[in-house]
């Protein structure tokens, strides 16, 4: 490559760069304006005579020790908003990944086998409409501890997304790849790896996303009711009790930004496996 050619592709590397730098900053303007007519109504709202929230400004000021200082531990539960959200993370890890496991086996047999599916249809119907906070009473008189029933709750909220959406990818795996496979004489684990498995696998991502929402929700809900446990749903209930409106804001902050964050996890680890 002679230096002139060299000197043109480093001018086009760089005005390309340029290019998706100016992309990306024109792509967030939208949202952050947004955010700031969002942030301008609600101060404008906390003006009025009446008005039983506060603003953002005095929110800010109100929880200027907890955003600045996240990582700090008094014992018990008087902690950080980091140690909170990271103790509700932890029990979310455990259900959501039992609930992947169990609801993808589950739902790859259950769409295997159609007379399965019939007679377990109705019950999972009717299970998946429970709320989550109906099932901390039930999680709580059989298990007796915090902690296995919050699991409980964040697992049989996070399961059906999972295992409604295998089963439905496995049923809609074209005929076509069915008759190919015998054809072939494939044996059941190379039809599982070659066939099922990438066929359903965007069925099984959108119900996993569907999941990590749902779990992160039930989690909350069930820390509100579980009192004594470090995690940021009982923070909230603990804030309300003591009538501290702004640390509850503040939370659901943290709540918002965790959740975006664990879908575009899952999201970023479907673009890995499923490339568009």
């Amino acid at each position: 490559m002679t230096i002139a050619q060299r000197r043109s592709a480093t001018f086009n590397n760089s005005w390309m760069s340029r290019f998706k730098l100016k992309d990306r900053v024109s792509d967030l303007i939208p949202p952050l304006a947004a955010i700031g007519i969002f942030l301008a109504i609600w101060q404008l709202f906390s003006f009025l005579p009446g008005a039983t929230l506060p603003g953002p400004i005095k929110v800010v000021q109100e929880t200027w020790i907890l955003i600045l200082y996240p990582f700090y531990d008094r014992g018990g539960t008087d902690k950080g908003l980091f140690w909170q959200v990271f103790a509700s993370l932890q029990r979310v890890a455990v259900g959501y990944s039992l609930a992947a496991i169990v609801g993808i086996g589950l739902g790859i047999v259950i769409g295997l086998n159609q007379t399965m599916c019939k007679a377990l249809d109705p019950l999972f119907q009717l299970l998946r409409t429970v709320p989550p906070l109906a099932w901390v009473p039930i999680a709580l008189a059989a298990l007796q501890q915090n902690q296995p029933a919050a699991l409980f709750v964040i697992f049989i909220t996070a399961i059906w997304p999972i295992l409604i959406n295998t089963a439905v990818g496995v049923r809609q795996i074209p005929q076509d790849y069915n008759n190919v496979a015998k054809v072939l004489q494939l044996s059941q684990r190379k039809y599982f790896f070659k066939i099922l498995l990438p066929a359903a696998l965007p069925y099984i991502f959108t119900g996993l996303r569907i999941a990590i929402g749902l779990a992160w929700l039930a989690i909350i809900a069930a820390e509100i009711v579980m009192s004594g446990i470090v995690g940021i749903g009982f923070f909230i209930w603990n804030a309300y009790q003591n009538g501290q409106v702004s640390e509850i804001i503040i939370s659901l902050v943290y709540i918002g930004l965790v959740g975006l964050l664990l879908d575009k996890v899952v999201a970023w680890i479907q673009s890995r496996i499923l490339p568009e």
